[in-house]
């Protein structure tokens, strides 16, 4: 039988943080890798972060001295390993203001949106239904969805952006206007556009209406206060590697009602209550949707990295990564022949761009080169670069250790680099 688990709460509001502003040449020296490298920048973090000392400590830490597996066995190790793991949970819970048993441990949030599109999508969509989607969803939030649209018949409507990389909300009446809509998805910061959404507005406007909503908040869960109350949503999908947590590791965070509802995705060890020939019974929650030995280790690196970031205080990292954001647009902004894709009015700590004449892969290879990485490519977002009139892009993500030099140096390098191609 499963141990019991933390039953965590919603986080208590919280109080002005009066502490000094984030130094980040400081908190590189919590990176071991930044630390081994002072000349190198890593401009990369919407596609994984770095790993503070306090995480990889923690990993190393559980293999040394906690490592057995979970739930089932008696012996002091293996209690030691649950406590760990499902302590982890509770950490989950606590930073996202949820209950531990709505927290379902995945691979990430790949596998989260998956797991909602085959369990409860699967359950609950058919022929006459409608499941809407932004025009800039990760291949993540998309994909899913139209395996499943294929199989079941349902219809799929998608609310486009204007030039400025903002959601058309005004269309939304006419979308939900017959009534069909069972499911929002919303990403909650585009990889691409930087775009913030209003996902507190689109939530309400569904709910009205009988819609639940799912939201891809893997790029802002790192970075700003993200609490699933307060934001309506049903379901909530991160992951781990991007939250400065192991890879291999995410979240899928749904309301309890919900969850109990939902029949199981996978089937195998830990999810089952009881097992005959013929049929089986399911496990409580969240187990029932946690088949097989999990990724233990992650969960507890990941409960590190999410610790790490709330002593560092959330709002704090928010207030920093928006004015190094508003610095890096300003500097790339100057380059001649530079295309920043997006003018959001709130843009999360990232900058996609397209260098006149110059491909995205030579400008990566060239930034490389110097010292610098950053990511080219459709950024698993083929449809918001076709809208754009681009294949690709290159694209600077930063993190808490990103420093306004680095910026300053990529800004150079860019002016070199399109010189270079010219």
């Amino acid at each position: 039988m499963s141990a019991p688990i933390p039953r965590g709460a919603p986080e208590t509001p919280s109080r002005p943080d009066d502490r000094p502003p984030l130094d980040p040449a400081v908190l590189r020296g919590e990176f071991p890798l930044l630390a081994a490298n002072p000349d190198f920048a890593y401009l990369d973090s919407a596609a994984t972060t770095q790993k503070p000392g306090a995480v990889l400590d923690a990993l190393d830490r559980f293999y040394r001295e906690s490592n057995a597996n979970v739930h089932r066995g008696l012996y002091p190790l293996a209690e030691k390993a649950t406590a760990a793991y499902e302590g982890a949970r509770g950490e989950v819970a606590r930073f996202l203001g949820a209950l531990a048993r709505e927290v379902v441990w995945t691979r990430g949030t790949t596998e989260s949106i998956n797991l909602v599109a085959q369990s409860w999508g699967r359950a609950s969509l058919g022929p006459g239904d409608a499941v809407l989607l932004t025009g800039m969803e990760h291949h993540a939030g998309l994909v899913p969805w139209q395996i499943l649209a294929a199989e079941r018949g349902f219809e799929l409507r998608f609310l486009p952006f204007d030039a400025r990389g903002e959601l058309e909300l005004e269309r939304l009446e006419a979308l939900f206007e017959d009534g069909r809509v069972r499911l929002v998805g919303v990403v909650h910061g585009s990889n691409v556009l930087g775009t913030i959404n209003p996902v507190e507005r689109i939530a309400a406007f569904a709910h009205e209406r009988g819609a639940l909503v799912l939201v891809d908040a893997a790029q802002t869960v790192p970075h700003r206060r993200v609490d699933v109350r307060s934001l309506g949503a049903d379901f909530l999908a991160f992951s781990g590697h991007k939250a400065y947590g192991p890879t291999g590791i995410g979240v899928l965070w749904a309301r309890e009602a919900l969850l109990e509802t939902m029949p199981p995705w996978q089937g195998g060890g830990d999810m089952i209550l009881s097992v005959r020939l013929e049929k089986s019974t399911w496990n409580e929650l969240p187990y029932k949707f946690e088949a097989g030995t999990p990724d233990i280790a992650g969960a507890v690196g990941l409960a590190a990295a999410l610790r790490w970031l709330d002593s560092l205080g959330r709002d704090r990292i928010a207030e920093a990564e928006r004015s190094l954001t508003a610095y890096a647009v300003g500097r790339l902004a100057a380059v001649e022949g530079l295309r920043l894709l997006g003018e959001p009015d709130e843009r999360g700590p990232l900058a996609a761009f397209d260098l006149e004449g110059v491909h995205p892969h030579d400008v990566a290879q060239f930034l490389g080169k110097e010292g610098l990485a950053v990511r080219s490519g459709h950024h698993c977002a083929q449809p918001v670069h076709r809208e754009l009139g681009l294949a690709a892009s290159a694209r600077a993500s930063f993190a808490v250790h990103t420093t306004r030099d680095e910026i300053d140096r990529l800004a150079e390098a860019l002016v070199r680099c399109r010189r270079y191609f010219s």
